[in-house]
């Protein structure tokens, strides 16, 4: 397995989102110099974090992406028997925060790109590493910006979050946002005479559910997803100083998951709508009552036609006839909207494994990855 000993560095690099991934892309970028590769890195505002991509093989040629990120979620909280930040082989499995959401993928990734700078390709291959996808895909668009101003556009992208080394061709696009609460502060012995913004709150949460339940019941559908509808979704839910203080303020911070068609617009104008019907009753005596909905961020969600020349080609490395699609969110959508290219998902690993204690991948995962890429290098060395 030629991956190994990058996998190894890669796992001990702590790069959860809230730090910086420097030190990992200058062991990456040190490695590909190595081998005669440049790799151009791509700061962030803060030059704390960083965007890196190379290429091999010939240029003015459209070539085929790698793409996968370096961060990981955190570990605290989580009750590991492993060392999170440290390779740990057992039992036909590797072990490490990361090493299934992506990092195998992206040793494997990196090992393809050596090799291929000792072969005689006629399509190149582009890695791109990216930072802050686990929280939004916000890093990745400074990469897709420069790769927008290449003379010679990319051929397909191939996004290698772990998907059993099946191919899948869509996921959820996804929006983040917040519902901000304003009541009126009073002592708790007063308290019928005040506004909890938790009250507010509540009402609001339970808009959310309702909305759901008729998306549920009667919205769009997509039978390939394990939910096969649009998701609203709240996940946290603040407010209050302490119990003798009716509370002012309530923050809800919730999320939509949406299906490719889905009017995410009109979704979140319902809940405006409910927002203002919640507040309405309440003006007369509280003029300062209210709920504001904002829009966090977002990223498109992917949706590759199953007879597209991307699918088949995939299809060709792996060996397989079937594709499915993912859960969980990919910057595949981001490439393929900001892009335009023909985008599919196939990594190594199950995203079941992924942000939880003693995260693991089977070794057998990894040697098929690698099978696949080296039959990719083999089709760039063919000319496609």
């Amino acid at each position: 397995m030629q991956m190994r000993p990058i996998l190894e560095r890669l796992i001990g690099f702590d790069t959860v989102s809230a730090k910086s991934n420097l030190d990992l892309l200058a062991y990456v970028q040190g490695l590909l110099a190595e081998a005669g590769i440049e790799a151009v890195l791509i700061p962030d505002a803060t030059g704390q974090k960083a965007n890196l991509y190379a290429v091999v093989g010939p240029l003015g040629v459209p070539g085929v992406i790698l793409s996968g990120h370096v961060d990981v979620v955190p570990v605290e909280g989580q009750v590991w028997t492993k060392p999170p930040f440290a390779l740990t082989k057992s039992d036909g499995r590797f072990y490490g925060r990361g090493v299934t959401d992506m990092k195998g993928f992206v040793a494997c990734a990196i090992a393809a790109v050596l090799r291929a700078k000792s072969m005689d390709l006629a399509v190149p291959v582009i890695l791109a590493l990216s930072h802050d996808e686990e929280i939004g895909c916000q890093g990745v668009g400074s990469m897709l910006d420069a790769m927008a101003g290449w003379a010679v556009q990319p051929r397909l992208c191939l996004v290698g979050e772990p998907t059993s080394m099946q191919v899948a061709t869509g996921h959820k696009g996804k929006i983040a946002l917040r519902a901000t609460c304003t009541g009126r502060e009073m002592h708790s012995a007063m308290a019928p005479m005040a506004l909890n913004a938790l009250h507010l709150g509540a009402e609001f949460l339970g808009a959310v559910r309702d909305l759901q339940a008729e998306v549920m019941a009667s919205g769009l559908r997509d039978e390939d997803y394990d939910v096969p509808y649009t998701t609203l979704h709240v996940g946290k839910f603040n407010g209050g100083v302490q119990v003798n203080i009716v509370p002012k303020t309530c923050v809800l911070e919730f999320e939509i998951r949406s299906l490719a068609g889905e009017d995410t617009d009109a979704l979140i104008a319902t809940l405006e709508a409910a927002a203002k019907m919640i507040v309405t009753p309440y003006l007369a005596e509280f003029p300062e009552a209210g709920i504001v909905v904002e829009r966090l961020w977002d990223y498109p969600g992917l949706g590759t036609e199953p007879d597209a020349d991307v699918v088949s080609f995939a299809r060709g490395l792996v060996g397989g006839n079937g594709t499915i699609k993912v859960p969980y969110g990919t910057e595949g959508g981001m490439f393929a909207a900001r892009l335009g290219l023909p985008t599919v998902i196939c990594g190594p690993g199950n995203m079941a494994q992924g942000h939880t204690p003693d995260e693991f991948i089977e070794v057998e995962q990894l040697v098929r990855c690698e099978a696949m890429l080296d039959a990719l290098l083999g089709r760039l060395v063919a000319g496609f």
